[in-house]
């Protein structure tokens, strides 16, 4: 679960970063809180297995907190890959905006 969380912050910073580019909005200050963002993920998710631990041998926080980063990490790159121009299937745009609260599900 860590290491497909790990690919799905990366692309995340990828897809991001390239977007913010084809915008003509690089910046290197923004790069850096987004990796200290991206850093903070990780923070959360060991101080949910470190709970995990003292509560005993199940991973019911620490894979709660993988699951919540992995759907927005996939929502993120979403919204990246439409930024960039990538043609993105309807229904997952409708699914993206239901889920950022901008649309209502039919």
């Amino acid at each position: 679960m860590l290491s497909i969380l790990l690919t799905f912050v990366a692309m995340d910073y990828i897809s991001g970063v390239l977007a913010a580019g084809k915008e003509g909005k690089l910046n290197s200050d923004i790069g850096l809180w987004g990796i200290a963002r991206k850093v903070s993920i990780f923070v959360v998710v060991a101080i949910a297995h470190l709970v995990d631990t003292a509560l005993g041998d199940a991973h019911l926080f620490r894979d709660a907190a993988i699951f919540f980063y992995l759907a927005n990490e996939v929502l993120s790159i979403t919204e990246n890959l439409g930024r960039i121009g990538a043609p993105i299937p309807g229904i997952i745009k409708q699914a993206v905006e239901v889920l950022r609260g901008k649309g209502e599900a039919k």
